[in-house]
Parts: structure tokens; sequence; C-alpha cells
């Protein structure tokens, strides 16, 4: 499984914590590679369920980071797709050594047009230019 691919399943992983207490979540991965059509390797389910945890473990940290630079726009009233971009994309840009910024922001803006809404990609772009 590529990177993107492996991202987007993150992303759609990430995208559960919206719905579902902290209680619920082991139960919710376990869903989700168990209901998912796609067969993952054991390689890619680990890759994506350390990523998930690294990011869901700073949640806390990313909204208030998102908090500071999004201007008129906290992480309350902002779309849950477009929240859960932000939030990888910005676990990537400060975190994650192995992805360059430019592409964490061109992922998360391809993530933000095939998932949500017609202006999502240029909000996600704004909002992650102020951390670039």
């Amino acid at each position: 499984m590529g990177r993107r691919e492996l991202r987007e399943r993150i992303f759609l992983l990430l995208f559960r914590v919206e719905f579902n207490g902290p209680e619920d979540m082991p139960g919710q991965i376990r869903m989700f590679f168990e209901d998912d059509e796609i067969e993952y390797t054991e390689q890619d389910a680990e890759y994506i369920t350390a990523k998930y945890g690294n990011i869901a473990s700073r949640l806390d940290e990313l909204d208030r980071m998102l908090d500071e630079k999004s201007e008129g726009w906290d992480v309350k009233r902002m779309g849950k797709v477009e929240l859960t971009i932000l939030r990888l994309a910005l676990y990537e840009m400060i975190y994650d050594e192995e992805v360059p910024v430019g592409v964490a922001i061109n992922e998360a803006v391809e993530l933000a047009k095939k998932f949500g809404q017609n202006s999502s990609g240029s909000f996600v772009n704004a909002i992650l230019a102020k951390f670039a």
C-alpha cells in the first residue's frame, strides 16, 4: 500500500475519534480493520495503528495549535472532516520527519477535496500555510 493510501486509511480511522470516546477506540480500531474491504498486510496495519495512536495521543496539543493559528475558527466550529485532516497534516508537519511539509500540505488538500465540501481544500490549505 502506498503512502497516499496509508494516509487516507489513517484519516478514516482518525475520523472515528469524533464519534467515539477514547474507551471505545480499541473496538473501533478492530472493527476498522475487520470491516474494511481492503486486505491489509501486517506491516500496513501496524503502521496505520501506530500513526493513529501517535496522533490521537496529541489531539489536545494539535487542537490548541490549530486554535491559535486559525483566526475566527476554533476547532469546535470546524467541520469534522476538515478538523481530522488538519490534525493529521499538522502532526505530519511537526512530528513526522519522514514527511516533508509541502507533501503534508498537498496530501491534506487532496484529502479535503476527496472527502470534504467544495471549499474544504482551500480552507485546509489556508490553515496549514500558517504553520509552514
